[in-house]
């Protein structure tokens, strides 16, 4: 349409006009409106994503915290109000609760539980950094997942992509427990607590990557016969998981005055709900964001944000709490961040080119192929 615009403009008339032809000047070309959409949606996404990591870290460090359970009921309350104040306003758009719905979807609610709950285990002995530096071994069980279950395929680039991955989290491992040893090297004692924190860190960080991977696996199988949207599996998520969280915390929580004062000191209980509020709205704009990010930008730019945001997600970690800034451990957010490109690269260019060496690979049934066919590549 603009090419025959063009034409338009510049076609010479022969008929009863005599006058002498003048070709059109050239006119300014229209200014380009700034391109705030993608960049304010993108920012967006990174703030959010930062704020809800360093709020959890900030009310999962406090001393002899143990309330975890209590800490998702309350951020999942939270994200149902919004998203359904949000449905009310005509802000956002998502199914209504149906029971049968409900049933299909519960074993996925009880994935992301476990899900969440090792996740803020491993956050609260763990460093913000190496906590995102180690989450990235959950893209290598995804992948080899898909490889298994959906006919999905690894390139070699994503295989180095993968080995980077490890590199950085054997990197920020050993940064750790020689931080650790180091700071408590006078004190054997105190030496032998901090390794075994990190330890139980280390522990829950693995089950939280395998649960994690199971989630997103079993949640792409489930979507295919919900045929769920972003804010519908937002909402029945959290829905569902409400029930489930409270009844844990009420049978494997101490409920009682003494262990709630020791959870929320008198001096901090404003601060700490402020926060459990905060990180809660937080859960909510990411996933508004997200949704956002892939509606206004490409894919591909979403999936690369995605792992650019990991190195301003590990570096507030440093800035905002006691995390050892020493070479190997900023070594090893560096090797987390590289790698995170180069599978976003990879990723990118799979999408591209259909063909990849795979080093765990599987003749795709027809079947495979149609779910694959069905789902979106999640990252």
């Amino acid at each position: 349409m603009a090419e025959k615009e063009k034409q338009e403009d510049f076609r010479i008339e022969i008929g009863e006009d005599k006058r002498p032809y003048s070709p059109p000047r050239p006119t300014a070309a229209p200014v380009a409106p700034v391109v705030a959409g993608p960049l304010a949606a993108i920012l967006s996404y990174c703030v959010s994503s930062i704020l809800m990591t360093l709020a959890n870290k900030y009310v999962l460090s406090g001393i002899d915290f143990n309330l975890n359970f209590m800490l998702l009921a309350i951020q999942n309350i939270i994200c149902v109000v919004a998203i359904q104040s949000g449905k009310v306003m005509g802000m956002v758009t998502f199914r209504d609760f149906k029971m049968d719905e409900a049933r299909k979807w519960f074993p996925i609610s009880l994935l992301l539980i476990s899900m969440i709950y090792t996740g803020s285990k491993a956050i609260q002995y763990l460093s913000v950094p190496v906590y995102t530096i180690f989450k990235n071994l959950t893209i290598i069980l995804i992948a080899y997942g898909e490889v298994l279950w959906f006919g999905g395929s690894v390139t070699n680039l994503t295989l180095f992509s993968f080995g980077l991955m490890v590199l950085s989290s054997v990197v920020a491992a050993w940064a750790d427990i020689n931080a650790a040893i180091s700071s408590y090297g006078h004190s054997a004692h105190q030496t032998a607590n901090a390794l075994s924190t990190l330890n139980a860190g280390y522990i829950w960080m693995l089950v939280n990557c395998l649960s994690s991977a199971a989630y997103v696996l079993g949640m792409r199988k489930r979507i295919k016969l919900t045929n769920f949207k972003d804010f519908d599996t937002m909402f029945y998520n959290n829905l569902l998981s409400i029930p489930v969280i409270i009844i844990c915390s009420l049978f494997l929580e101490d409920w009682s005055q003494a262990n709630i004062d020791r959870n929320f000191p008198p001096n901090l209980r404003s601060n700490l709900m402020f926060a459990i509020l905060f990180s809660g709205l937080s859960s909510v704009f990411i996933s508004y964001t997200s949704a956002w990010c892939v509606r206004i930008a490409s894919s591909t730019t979403y999936s690369m944000v995605g792992a650019l945001n990991k190195l301003p997600i590990a570096v507030s970690g440093l800035i905002f709490f006691d995390a050892p800034v020493t070479f190997p451990s900023v070594s090893a957010i560096a090797l987390g961040f590289v790698s995170g490109i180069v599978y976003a690269l990879a990723k990118m260019k799979q999408q591209k080119v259909k063909v990849g060496v795979l080093p765990v690979t599987q003749p795709m049934s027809a079947s495979s192929a149609s779910m694959r066919d069905g789902f979106g590549q999640k990252s």
